[in-house]
């Protein structure tokens, strides 16, 4: 990357993002490109990340040590020193700090019971020894809890992990000791889990040097058994006896470089393996891993800006301490506040709740729904109104017999059920209070800045409600006192008393089977009691009648359950019991016949009190009523007997409850009209107009403009996070920008490829064309020649694409040149031709040129900068592919294809 300024940027980028979004706290759910260290405990994670800063730093001891994630960040410096993103504006030299501000701030949180937290520790590591990095320690994959751990400590350990490496952009560093069978590592298995191809894992095998004597890890990492898309890279870290003797890093390291050339099963690989070599590649990596997400995240930046962008715009023009700025903030809130109770109660606006009923909504069931109901409740069943009018007319007659039936009697029972709509007329107007007061509270949120205005607009509107209410219920009254102050006989929908004693005449011809029945209401009710033995609730359909109770088991109404008779049938509440928030009411015979099958009663359940209560005013428009108390039972026997033997009694009573019937339907289909009409004149419509006109002098008179519009605490803190987050946003869609303009994808080793272990090559070589990397063979295996070139010659466009797959083998891959400040690479031997080939070139008549090159066809020869000194009639031969250096530069031939002529050329002359 040395040179590609673009691609230096890209790491850095991320750890801004990083710092920028923990330090304000704002979850931005960007799925940030990163590196996760995931290994179960004693595995070597902590020494590794130790070995890449080169100082020991990281808390240590038995059981469980990293409690909390540490976001490392290492970035190439030439001064060395350590910052803790908790700890700001503060630089730790001393790295034995470093570790005991992370045990600090790890307690701080979790406390030193050994809990564990999924909240982030984020250090950045400033030191010319390392390489532009950003990795995640984790807590160590554990089994057995430990002090006061909980007993699933396991299983938080293993969520907390999962949250890090289950995101996309996560690559997965998994840390498997050697010594240890690897296919039961818990590192592989959990990685495997979340990418199930191998296209994140990074494998690390470390404790090579522990394993026993005659075993070696060759197959792991030559990525033969258990592959890798990326691969395994081995290391050796210190023994716990180096550390506790103080061993220098640095000399752990070269003792690491010593074990691989020594080693007679990893000498091969010796440039492949290491620390250094471990740092190298993740850089390489996690820098094109980022290159390769940064359209995705450059995307999610965008759409995050463009839904905070019309707020963080209002913001930045905000001037609280403008006078001018106060009367125009107070006077948009307002009108926003009156526009807000406009769509709430006559529906509209862009904010339409879709789940649940509210506002206007409310309030129209108030009127259609409850009203109604609390009307028929006011209407005991036919016993207890017919004794009523048998007790009027005996004490209308007195000591005489009557012979005709007497009008005060009608008047008289008339005027007390009409009395009696009083209290739900009354109750309707307390709901729809209740109601406009629970609106004005929801309207007044956007108000949530300015808490003094607030409760100065809510305590105005309501106070004007209440007054309005005052009103309202005395209209209320009034309507009741004035249907009572005259009873109009001659209304066009009253019976009259000749059809009320035809009718009265006609009832025992009249059988319930011929009445004609209709549907009152369709619904889903649970059935609580019958399925409580087979598991709980079940729901059906139900469908209400003026005779029958039916239900289905689906709204289709194609499977029918049963039909209830509604004959005789009497409805009251039940207490639900442990059924939680379900409402119940239940259907019985008072003679305690069974209702259901085996069931004296059948339990009803709705998912609210409101819709009970509306199932319950549907049950008595059919002629279900409420059960009686026991003293109204006593108290009706009683007087049973005394009715029915006299039979000049009985007709009467039925007149009277004829003409009662038939007025009372004039009076409280008048009242279901009136009152909801009331009510909407003094108290809806009027709110509107009083927000509409009135509010805002009110406000102006309740106190100084200052003092309303004073914000509450907090909401300046939250407006510039707000505006910071934005900003760093902004900034980091430009770095992305900046970046993407300026970064070259350079070439670099492709990963790991598994694919050619579904192909037949043996041995697990990889098929030509493919993009895998193979390893090194043994410095002793047999050479092929090399092939001869294609037709059409090596720099031909036609052919560039089949150059790879010509040769024998791969060049052994070497590790890309890093920073100055970067550790030593290993020494291994790196070119085997002699000093300057090129002087031989220039010699044609040297004997020895063809074997020097045929001798060492494995490594390119060193090929000088300046091509100019170079004999221009030298000539380079191919098979029938002849030209001259001359033609090459004319034709542009880059460094790279040189070196790969020179490769397969097989004679010099």
């Amino acid at each position: 990357m040395s040179g590609n300024v673009g691609m230096e940027q890209l790491i850095p980028l991320v750890n801004r993002l990083q710092d920028a979004f923990s330090s304000l706290g704002v979850p931005l759910n960007l799925d940030l490109p990163q590196i996760a260290v995931v290994g179960s405990q004693s595995a070597g994670k902590s020494s590794v990340l130790e070995n890449f800063v080169g100082r020991d730093f990281l808390p240590r001891g038995s059981g469980i040590v990293t409690r909390r994630p540490l976001v490392l960040q290492l970035i190439n410096s030439r001064n060395e020193y350590a910052e803790f993103l908790h700890c700001k504006n503060k630089q730790f030299t001393d790295f034995d700090e470093v570790r005991k501000e992370i045990e600090a701030e790890t307690d701080r949180l979790t406390g030193s019971n050994k809990g564990i937290s999924n909240t982030p520790i984020n250090l950045r590591v400033y030191s010319p020894n390392v390489l532009n990095l950003t990795l995640i320690d984790l807590p160590g994959m554990t089994k057995v809890p430990v002090g006061d751990q909980p007993l699933d400590i396991e299983v938080q350990i293993r969520s907390m992990i999962l949250e890090f490496i289950t995101q996309e952009n996560c690559l997965i560093l998994a840390v498997s000791p050697a010594n240890s069978d690897l296919a039961n590592s818990d590192a592989l298995k959990l990685s495997k889990e979340v990418d199930p191809q191998g296209l994140r894992t990074i494998g690390v095998v470390t404790k090579l040097d522990l394993m026993d004597q005659g075993t070696d890890a060759r197959e792991i990492l030559e990525n033969r058994l258990l592959p890798l898309r990326r691969g395994y890279i081995g290391v050796v870290n210190r023994s716990q006896r180096d550390i506790e003797g103080r061993k220098d890093i640095k000399a752990a390291l070269a003792a690491e470089r010593k074990f691989f050339l020594s080693h007679p099963s990893y000498r091969h690989m010796a440039d492949r393996m290491g620390t250094p070599f471990l740092q190298s590649t993740l850089n390489q990596q996690l820098t094109n891993h980022i290159r390769d997400t940064l359209p995705g995240l450059r995307n999610k930046l965008q759409s995050q800006m463009l839904a905070m962008e019309k707020e963080v715009e209002e913001y930045k023009h905000y001037k609280p301490s403008d006078p001018s700025f106060k009367t125009k903030a107070l006077l948009l809130t307002v009108q926003s506040f009156e526009k807000d109770f406009h769509h709430a109660i006559d529906g509209g606006g862009s904010e339409i709740d879709t789940k649940t009923l509210s506002g206007g909504a409310l309030i129209n069931r108030i009127f259609h729904e409850r009203l109604p109901y609390e009307m028929n409740k006011i209407e005991t069943d036919e016993e207890e109104l017919r004794k009523e009018i048998s007790y009027a007319i005996r004490n209308i007659h007195g000591i005489r017999t009557g012979l005709f039936t007497p009008d005060l009697a009608f008047e008289t029972i008339t005027r007390k059920q009409i009395d009696k709509m009083k209290i739900p007329s009354l109750k309707c107007a307390d709901l729809v209070v209740a109601q406009l007061t629970e609106i004005v509270h929801a309207c007044t949120a956007r108000m949530e800045n300015f808490p003094r205005l607030r409760e100065e607009t809510e305590r105005i509107v309501n106070q004007w409600i209440r007054e309005r209410e005052i009103r309202a219920r005395d209209q209320i009254v009034l309507l009741v006192d004035i249907q009572l102050s005259y009873m109009n006989t001659n209304h066009e929908d009253f019976i009259g008393f000749e059809s009320a004693e035809q009718q009265s005449s006609e009832v025992a011809k009249n059988k319930p089977g011929n009445k004609v029945s209709s549907v009152i209401r369709k619904g889903w009710l649970s059935l609580q009691n019958v399925t409580l033995l087979r598991g709980g609730n079940k729901d059906f359909w139900f469908v209400l009648n003026t005779e029958s109770l039916t239900w289905y088991k689906d709204d289709e109404e194609k499977e029918k359950r049963y039909v209830l008779l509604l004959d005789g049938l009497k409805i009251r509440d039940i207490e639900t019991g442990f059924f939680g928030k379900k409402h119940a009411f239940a259907l019985f015979y008072p003679d305690n016949h069974n209702v259901y099958k085996d069931y004296k009663q059948l339990e009803l359940c709705a998912e609210s009190a409101e819709l009970v209560d509306s199932w319950k005013a549907s049950f008595l428009r059919a002629g279900v009523y409420p059960a009686k108390t026991k003293s109204e039972k006593t108290e009706q026997s009683d007087t049973s007997s005394l009715e029915s033997s006299e039979p000049q009694l009985e007709r009467q009573v039925e007149i009277i409850r004829n003409l009662v019937d038939s007025y009372m339907k004039i009076v409280i289909k008048t009242q279901l009209d009136l009152v909801p009409k009331l009510l909407m004149h003094m108290l809806v419509n009027e709110i509107k107009s009083f927000l509409k006109g009135e509010l805002l002098p009110n406000l102006y008179q309740a106190g100084d403009l200052n003092s309303l519009m004073s914000e509450s605490l907090g909401v300046q803190q939250k407006r510039d996070e707000m505006v910071r987050v934005y900003d760093a946003m902004k900034e980091a869609l430009n770095i992305i920008s900046e970046v993407s303009m300026s970064t070259v994808s350079t070439p670099i080793p492709p990963p790991v490829n598994d694919d050619w272990l579904q192909s037949d090559i043996p041995g697990g070589l990889t098929a030509p064309g493919s993009t895998g990397t193979l390893p090194p063979p043994s410095p002793t295996a047999n050479r092929r020649p090399p092939a001869p070139p294609p037709p059409g010659g090596w720099n031909s466009t036609s052919n560039t694409g089949s150059i790879k797959g010509s040769g024998p083998r791969q060049v052994p891959s070497v590790p890309a040149k890093t920073s100055s400040g970067q550790l030593p690479s290993p020494l291994i031997p790196q070119r085997l031709y002699p000093a300057d080939m090129f002087s031989i070139v220039k010699d044609s008549n040297s004997p020895g040129l063809i074997n020097s090159i045929t001798s060492f066809p494995l490594v390119p020869p060193s090929i000088p900068a300046n091509f100019s000194k170079l004999n221009g009639n030298a000539k380079f031969k191919s098979g029938t592919f002849n030209y001259t250096l001359d033609v090459m530069k004319k034709s542009h031939v880059t460094l790279e294809k040189i070196r790969l002529y020179l490769l397969i050329t097989v004679q010099i002359e």
